[in-house]
């Protein structure tokens, strides 16, 4: 059953080169206020609506600060995510640091995932896809994870 909260649905925006996203206006609404836009897993970005993003941050505090692990996650989560709102034109700005990581430049990806919202490149996400169109290869990739 999908929630109201629940992001889903593939969209290609433009990027300008001042770094403006537009939004899709089907997202808009559960982005209202401030949201954090993060470095991702994938080479992509992710926008987690706050409570979303306090969701992620308990799991981490949780963690034990004396793992290297939990501090290179630390380090890439936090030290790298920005807090935006949405400008009157219902667009972001993607800070330059965040858009290089991720690769975008002019037409951008734009996908609801559940809880986030993630930002491709248009180049990264064709190769994802590739394999989510081919179902042997879906199949195998998702085999073993309890569905």
């Amino acid at each position: 059953m999908s929630s109201s909260n629940e992001f889903s649905g593939l969209y290609r925006h433009l990027i300008d080169d001042k770094g403006r996203l537009a939004v899709p206006s089907k997202m808009r609404a559960q982005l209202a206020g401030k949201f954090h836009v993060a470095q991702w897993l994938d080479t992509c970005l992710a926008i987690l609506p706050n409570s979303e993003w306090d969701v992620i941050a308990g799991k981490v505090s949780a963690l034990p600060m004396t793992d290297p692990r939990t501090r290179a996650l630390e380090r890439r989560l936090y030290g790298k995510a920005v807090e935006l709102e949405m400008d009157a034109q219902g667009r972001i700005l993607v800070p330059q640091n965040l858009r290089d990581f991720a690769g975008l430049e002019g037409e951008v990806v734009v996908v609801g995932i559940r809880n986030r919202v993630e930002i491709w490149s248009n180049e990264r996400w064709d190769a994802q896809n590739a394999v989510l169109d081919d179902d042997a290869a879906f199949s195998e990739l998702v085999s073993g994870i309890g569905i």
